[in-house]
């Protein structure tokens, strides 16, 4: 066997695997929690840069939700807004929300600053942006009756795309959330749904400077002092679809994290991680497969024989992904050639996120734009 055939075999061996992981979940033993709602104090962690086309209408979700009204406060952290963001926070303050002014230092001091205020036993994180279901603190805070639970995360549910760009988004989203599930299952899966996710006081931490997945940061701190970080599905967060450009830039930034995670939790990757072995075949993977995807492309010019054929799905399938964005809306064919440039581009951003080695992380880190009918 040569050389290039050997290293060709590993690679399609391990791509193969990661392509069958998610399925492989379905076969491990499943560890129900036990849940009842018990009223406990709860203060709103709602970080806000520039945010007063949103904010009004947020924190009417937020008075709206069905929580006893005295176990809940609103603390709202203004990082260096220069909109009307304070006034509006203000007009609310004989409400119960409180408003921390603070000079535009990036999100993690943001929600330090938050975090530092809150006397509450829960800590419920959430975006300005999205609207929250009624019942969706009180199916959060329920989760938090089985003393295992240290970090419990809603469901971000994204409307229907209006165009077959939007829909391949929303398509990897609904994959996401299949194994986010599957791994709470089991015991944990790694972080929480940023908009959407509540965690004991205790087991928060101070955020350093620059990181830019908080919602990986704080949860994965409960989850090495042995607590689970579980999805409830039945507390949900609405949102509109993004386009797959703002989608490149949003995984850009959350692949980076990743990186960074690997730095302040080198443990990730070692005996001290109870589910090792999902980190690596679910997170880590990502940030391998566009690599593992290049080597294979490359590697297969110099198969031998009749192997060297597999050079034809592989120039067929880039070629229908790049094929997509001069297709017109109406073809049949944008339901294989979109999901094809989608999962491209995902790849593309995963392989651009190491660029948080040599840029500062600020740079990285934008908020997500949203179109107009946002749900809020």
């Amino acid at each position: 066997m040569s050389g290039a055939l050997a290293a060709f075999l590993i690679l399609a061996g391990t791509i193969l695997y990661l392509a069958v992981y998610p399925l492989l979940l379905r076969l491990r033993r499943r560890r129900p929690i036990e849940k009842k709602f018990t009223p406990r104090s709860v203060d709103v962690v709602l970080a806000v840069r520039n945010g007063e086309q949103w904010l009004e209408k947020k924190l009417e979700n937020l008075a709206a939700l069905d929580y006893p009204k005295e176990r809940l406060r609103v603390i709202v952290v203004s990082d260096g807004s220069t909109d009307g963001t304070g006034e509006i926070a203000r007009a609310w303050q004989d409400r119960g929300v409180v408003l921390i002014a603070r000079p535009g230092e990036g999100k993690s001091a943001a929600l330090n600053a938050g975090i530092a205020a809150a006397e509450a036993e829960i800590l419920f994180f959430t975006d300005v942006r999205q609207r929250l279901a009624s019942g969706s603190l009180r199916q959060l805070v329920a989760c938090f009756h089985d003393p295992a639970v240290g970090v419990v995360s809603g469901e971000l549910v994204i409307a229907d795309g209006e165009s077959a760009e939007e829909s391949s988004v929303g398509l990897y989203w609904k994959y996401e959330k299949w194994i986010r599930k599957r791994l709470s299952e089991i015991d944990s899966f790694f972080g929480a749904t940023g908009c959407i996710y509540a965690m004991r006081r205790e087991l928060a931490p101070k955020i350093p400077k620059g990181v830019l997945n908080d919602d990986m940061f704080l949860p994965l701190a409960a989850f090495f002092r042995g607590f689970r970080l579980i999805l409830e599905p039945a507390a949900k967060a609405f949102d509109v679809p993004t386009s797959l450009e703002v989608e490149f830039r949003r995984k850009v930034r959350t692949q980076a994290g990743v990186y960074q995670l690997l730095y302040y939790y080198p443990q990730l990757l070692g005996p001290g991680n109870r589910q090792w072995l999902d980190f690596v075949s679910y997170k880590f993977a990502r940030l391998l497969l566009p690599w593992l995807l290049a080597a294979i492309f490359a590697i297969s010019f110099f198969l031998p024989g009749l192997w060297r054929a597999v050079l034809v799905p592989q120039i067929a399938f880039y070629g229908l992904a790049m094929l997509d964005p001069v297709l017109p809306e109406r073809w049949a064919l944008k339901r294989l050639t979109a999901p094809l440039r989608a999962f491209l581009t995902l790849m593309l951003a995963a392989a651009c996120a190491i660029a948080v080695v040599v840029i500062p992380a600020d740079r990285l880190w934008q908020p997500t734009p949203a179109r107009k009918g946002s749900p809020v």
